[in-house]
Order: C-alpha cells, then sequence, then structure tokens
C-alpha cells in the first residue's frame, strides 16, 4: 500500500520562529528600517499627546479665568468723538442690568525708575497706570508678594508692580519696602503682581490709584480700559448694548472684546499646526513602510535559494508568503512599540517642563499601533506574495 502523505503544516509558533531568524540575520538593515515606523509613529503620538495636554491647560485657564469678561478701549470708529471714552463710562457701564464687576485703567503718561538721577528728557521707563482698586479682583489675578491698592492706602505715594516691570526694575519682594522714582516723587511698592493671562500689558506697567494719581501725577482719570465681569448667561447681550452705553453719541467708536477670545484663537492656531505635524508624521510613516517594503524586497532576491530549499522540502507556497508576511508584521510592531514608547516619553517631558497635565490619548496610542500593522501588512505583501512564486527549481541553482 501507498502511504498517503499529509500536507505540510506550519504552527504559530514554528512560522514566528522562521520570521524572527530572517530578521537576526540582517540586524543592523532590520533596525534602520524598522526606524522610519518608529519616528513616525512618535511623531503622531507626541503631537497628539502635547496637543491634548495643550488643550486641557487652555480650558483649565478658561475655567480658571472665565470666559464672561469684556474689555472696552477707544476705537477709531467713523463718528465725530474724540476717539476717547467718556469720562463718566465706568459709572454708566455698572449701571447695565447682568453687569457683575467694574474696573477701569487710564493712561497717567508718568514713567517709572528706580533711581532719581533721570536725565532730563528720558521718556524709557516703565509705564504708569491709574487704576480702580477692584482691578485685580475683577481680573481674577494674583500678588506674588505683598498687597494690592484695594489694602493700601491709596491716597498715598503707593505702587503696585506687573510681574514684568518689577523683573525690570529689579524688584523682588513687593512687601521689603523698595521705593522707586515715579513722576517727580519717590513711591513705596506695596506689591508685585503675577502674571494676569487676560491682560499682559499690564505685566509690564506700574499701578497707582486713581487718587494717588489726581493729588501726584495731576491725572485727570479719564479712563482708557475698561474691564467688565457678566453674568455668564448674558455675555452676549452684555457685548451687544455696552458700545451704546458707553459712548450713547458715538457707539461706532467704542471698542468691545473679549480677551479669553484671543486664548481661542491661539488653540485654533495651535491645532491648525498640530495637523500640520500630524502630516510630517504621517510622511515619516509611509516613508518607514518603504523602507519595510524595499528590505523585504531585497531580502526576497537574496534568499532565493532558502526559499527553493525549504519549498523543496515540502513547504507550500502559503507558508513562504506566510513567513514573509510575518517579519514584515514583526517588524512594524516592534516598530510601532517603539514609537509609542518614544512619543510618550517626548510628551510626558515636555508637558512636566510646561508644569501640564500629562494626557496621551487612547486614540494615539491604539492608532499609532493599528498604523504601524497596516502599513506592515502594505509592505510586506508585495514581497511575500513575489517570494511564494519563485520556482524551486530556478532557487535552488543559486545554491
Amino acid at each position: 500500500m501507498k502511504a498517503s502523505l499529509e500536507p505540510s503544516r506550519l504552527a504559530p509558533a514554528d512560522m514566528m520562529r522562521a520570521s524572527l531568524i530572517g530578521l537576526r540575520t540582517r540586524r543592523l538593515r532590520s533596525i534602520l528600517s524598522g526606524l522610519g515606523i518608529v519616528i513616525g509613529i512618535a511623531a503622531m503620538v507626541g503631537v497628539l499627546g502635547l496637543s491634548e495636554s495643550s488643550k486641557s491647560e487652555l480650558l483649565a485657564q478658561l475655567d480658571q479665568l472665565g470666559t464672561n469678561m469684556l474689555r472696552i478701549e477707544a476705537g477709531s470708529g467713523i463718528g465725530i468723538g474724540t476717539g476717547e471714552l467718556p469720562e463718566d463710562s465706568t459709572v454708566m457701564v455698572s449701571r447695565v442690568g447682568p453687569v457683575e464687576q467694574v474696573a477701569s485703567i487710564s493712561e497717567t503718561g508718568a514713567s517709572v525708575y528706580r533711581t532719581d538721577l533721570v536725565p532730563e528728557g528720558q521718556t524709557g521707563g516703565i509705564t504708569v497706570k491709574a487704576v480702580d482698586a477692584n482691578l485685580l479682583a475683577t481680573l481674577q489675578g494674583r500678588m506674588e508678594s505683598g498687597i494690592f491698592l484695594d489694602e493700601a492706602a491709596t491716597d498715598l505715594p503707593v505702587v503696585v508692580l506687573g510681574a514684568v516691570a518689577a523683573e525690570r526694575l529689579g524688584v523682588t519682594d513687593g512687601a521689603g519696602g523698595t521705593v522707586v522714582w515715579l513722576g517727580d516723587d519717590w513711591f513705596s511698592v506695596v506689591g508685585v503682581m503675577d502674571t494676569l493671562d487676560l491682560s499682559p500689558d499690564l505685566d509690564r506697567a506700574a499701578l497707582v490709584s486713581y487718587s494717588t494719581a489726581d493729588e501726584f501725577l495731576d491725572h485727570g482719570g479719564v479712563p482708557s480700559t475698561i474691564y467688565v465681569r457678566s453674568d455668564p448667561d448674558n455675555i452676549d447681550v452684555v457685548r451687544s448694548v455696552l458700545p451704546a452705553t458707553v459712548n450713547p453719541e458715538s457707539p461706532d467708536e467704542v471698542e468691545v472684546t473679549r480677551p479669553s477670545d484671543a486664548l481661542e484663537a491661539k488653540e485654533a492656531a495651535d491645532q491648525a499646526f498640530t495637523n500640520l505635524l500630524l502630516g510630517l508624521g504621517a510622511v515619516a510613516l509611509l516613508v518607514g513602510g518603504v523602507g519595510i517594503a524595499n528590505v523585504m524586497v531585497i531580502s526576497v532576491l537574496e534568499r532565493r535559494g532558502e526559499i527553493g530549499l525549504r519549498r523543496a522540502l515540502g513547504a507550500t507556497k502559503g507558508h513562504i508568503s506566510i513567513q514573509f508576511l510575518g517579519e514584515s508584521l514583526i517588524l512594524a510592531t516592534l516598530g510601532g512599540l517603539g514609537g509609542v514608547a518614544l512619543g510618550g516619553a517626548v510628551t510626558a517631558v515636555y508637558a512636566w517642563s510646561q508644569g501640564w497635565d500629562v494626557l496621551i490619548p487612547t486614540v494615539a496610542i491604539v492608532g499609532g499601533m493599528a498604523a504601524a500593522l497596516i502599513i506592515g501588512v502594505i509592505a510586506g505583501l508585495y514581497p511575500a506574495m513575489r517570494a511564494a512564486r519563485v520556482s524551486p527549481t530556478e532557487a535552488l541553482r543559486t545554491l
């Protein structure tokens, strides 16, 4: 009787070992081709992680600072007015029903220096602004040291410095009894503010009360900027009525903005930049896939003898194609894992350096690995089919 021959079989463990042998025998080439996958996946994971961490920080800022603040300034307009806010603007705004807090700022024209030995005519000092005592509360700001004007004697020569102004004047402690030359008098520094996200121009200014400005700087007190906190549910209504409320004769010369819009615009710009970086990551991933395909095609040409020998010993076309496809998948999987790890590490380091919470979205990890596997399949499909079509007799001639 003739013994029946069972079809050749290739167990998954044997397929894995055969695929790993092919990669181990060409380690440097495998590492270099997998590096493209690592860079592409790392770029995509890092960009998505940093975008999510940055967005989380922005939302935290908006929650803390609120989106219900409006800023009123004189605009150019097309009316016949003076281009300035009326003197009673602050009082008129406070009468609007949904308005909760109002604080104004006025330019004094004075400058502040650390010494009174200032050359005559010099105007390069830090600007001085007269402000309402409740300005810090309206802006929801914080003091880095010392106190704000609402806790000081507002009719005395005292000044509060913005964060940048204090740094430029060399003032490190607002409660240390430091004096500065302001106008034509010495003023005591009673506080240094923390940075103001919604009003960065105040970081570079020195602030005095209106009564101090009137007495020591001969200042008239016409507001140049008014900050308004409104009921969040009526913010759009308040914004629409403020121009006519502030200047009924020339409402077109009143400009009302929402400072938080600048933060949201920054997020939109960051999102556009994120999309650009994602595109670059996809290009790097494509280059990595081409690299894998190139390595696998060369591997097929170099290993024709091995393919012919395996076919002669009973391996089927399917076994050969599975082996080469497995090599491509293993290479892509290792590249994907390395890319996810590298992208996560970059995200964590940068987020920690900025003081952000580290957030890496699940879609970045899952999507990164899925993209790597898809690239692996696509890159290995043609080389695997080409290897399976190699004729055993022709291949054995190369041995």
